[in-house]
């Protein structure tokens, strides 16, 4: 346990140096970069921080704070790092490896086994949720629960809920997709990994993005200069007010060293996608500012849901699609395509293993540089029309396209004329690489959609196993930014 030496606790009032809970026993730091420990003291009481037999100094600024950066170490552990002013503080079982941030909304709140299921208004149960949570037996992975906290200026503290040990007995309390995501990586590379969890169900973009990002982005400049002018706290449900949960739940985590962020959001911004577009690339660059580093940023794709319908249509939740996989275009991003995986009567899929496997994927290529992995499905790359036919060319088709197992004929692509109403198409593939389409309804087309819908029904793959990637090519925009 954290220790003030003689006294059981390093919390008690007379003890001057204190330390984030965030710093804390069991934690895991991260790897072969500096790692900065910070905490608070007296007005020019001198801190020394031990660690692996030598000693850092360090003298608080005016506001109490101070802050050493330990050197760059190899993945292992334990360790023990001691933290000594007018009293003295024991750091104890720290390992060092792979540290991730999750955070969004409710899919990646989503525990292993919510305690509370299946009372009303609990998480549903994850895919053999019992028998995840009895074969969790990690205890090399480790997870930090951020307190949920607003507030209307950044905070230097969250008070969290402590480092735990992944085991049987804790695991059910782990994000699911994190888990999951944790366990893959652990199981390839064999190092520590620590998972950082900070989401908040049902909450939009914009609570997660700082005021100053905020303040460049046109639709936001009202609200975030009207929250400048308060300094109480928020009232009760205030989460959904823009940058009060980067303030509370993302800055006090600065500048704990990550290897990169995992982010599973976007439900609540469904019928806003043109603003995601410009939002999610804000947050994205807003957090790697703050932690001063170009942070591996992968995220998961909206998945499936609400009823399938029988003919091609707007759709609110392919708009904030087409924004995510816009993204891409920003460097160390990766996207995890779920759009397979959801539940039509459920927001909240029951398979998250998928998920946290197909991060895992573009986590070893965007994250641990291995090019060789298969991390996405096909991904529309350009168009041909040829009298009444379109011939399509995908990227990321591994060892080549092949239809979902269990179904023999291509579905999910409409076409459209120059009228702008679109219609099914036959498809067939066209080699490992392409799929030409054909309607008689549009003689002369101009435009393709595939998987546009809330519940598409695309079902092309590549034979790795990993889904479409939904597009439309009547958008100028989502054309010329497709990575």
């Amino acid at each position: 346990m954290l220790l003030a030496a003689g006294l059981g606790t390093g919390r008690l009032a007379h003890a001057t140096v204190r330390l984030p809970a965030l710093v804390g026993n069991h934690m895991v730091v991260q790897r072969d970069v500096p790692v900065p420990v910070w905490g608070w003291a007296g007005p020019g009481e001198q801190v020394a921080v031990t660690f692996r037999g030598h000693s850092y100094p360090a003298t608080p600024n005016a506001a109490g704070r101070w802050q050493v950066a330990l050197p760059a170490t190899p993945a292992g552990g334990p360790y023990t790092i001691t933290i000594k002013g007018q009293n003295t503080l024991t750091v104890e079982d720290v390992l060092v490896g792979d540290v991730w941030l999750a955070s969004g909304q409710s899919n990646m709140e989503l525990p292993l086994r919510d305690k509370n299921a299946p009372a009303p208004g609990a998480y549903p149960l994850i895919l053999n949720a019992e028998q995840e949570v009895a074969m969790a037996d990690f205890p090399q992975i480790r997870q930090f629960t951020v307190k949920k906290v607003v507030a209307y200026q950044p905070q230097t503290q969250n008070e969290g809920h402590s480092w735990q040990v992944c085991s049987p007995t804790t695991a059910s309390s782990f994000s699911a997709v994190a888990y999951f995501f944790a366990r893959d990586l652990y199981q390839r590379y064999h190092v520590p990994i620590g998972i950082i969890s900070s989401p908040w169900g049902g909450t939009p973009a914009e609570a997660w993005v700082s005021t100053e990002s905020l303040q460049q982005l046109p639709d936001f400049q009202a609200s975030v200069d009207a929250l400048a002018q308060r300094s109480t706290a928020p009232e009760k449900d205030a989460q959904n007010t823009p940058t009060v949960l980067y303030n509370g739940m993302i800055a006090p985590l600065q500048p704990y060293a990550l290897k990169g962020v995992i982010w599973y959001q976007g439900e609540s911004n469904t019928g806003r996608g043109a603003q995601y577009r410009t939002l999610f690339p804000a947050l994205i660059r807003d957090w790697r500012d703050h932690w001063g580093s170009n942070l591996p940023f992968l995220f998961v794709q909206l998945a499936n849901f609400t009823k399938a319908l029988p003919l091609p249509g707007p759709s609110d939740w392919a708009e904030v699609r087409e924004a995510q996989a816009q993204a891409l275009a920003l460097p160390h991003t990766g996207m995890a395509v779920a759009i397979d995986l959801g539940d039509p009567d459920d927001i909240h899929p029951a398979n998250k293993q998928d998920v946290g496997h197909r991060l895992a994927l573009v986590a070893r290529q965007v994250a641990y540089g291995d090019k060789k992995v298969v991390a996405a499905g096909p991904t529309f790359q350009r168009m041909r029309v040829n009298g009444n036919q379109v011939q399509l060319t995908f990227g990321n088709t591994g060892t080549g396209l092949m239809l979902r197992s269990g179904t023999t004929t291509l579905s999910g692509f409409a076409v459209a004329g120059a009228d702008g109403q679109f219609h099914w198409a036959a498809a067939t593939l066209a080699g490992p690489a392409e799929v030409v389409l054909t309607c008689a309804a549009v003689p002369a087309p101009v435009a393709v959609r595939y998987s546009w819908a809330n519940n598409p029904l695309g079902n092309l793959y590549n034979r790795e196993g990993l889904p479409a990637v939904p597009f439309r090519t009547d958008t100028p925009m989502a054309a010329a930014s497709r990575p």
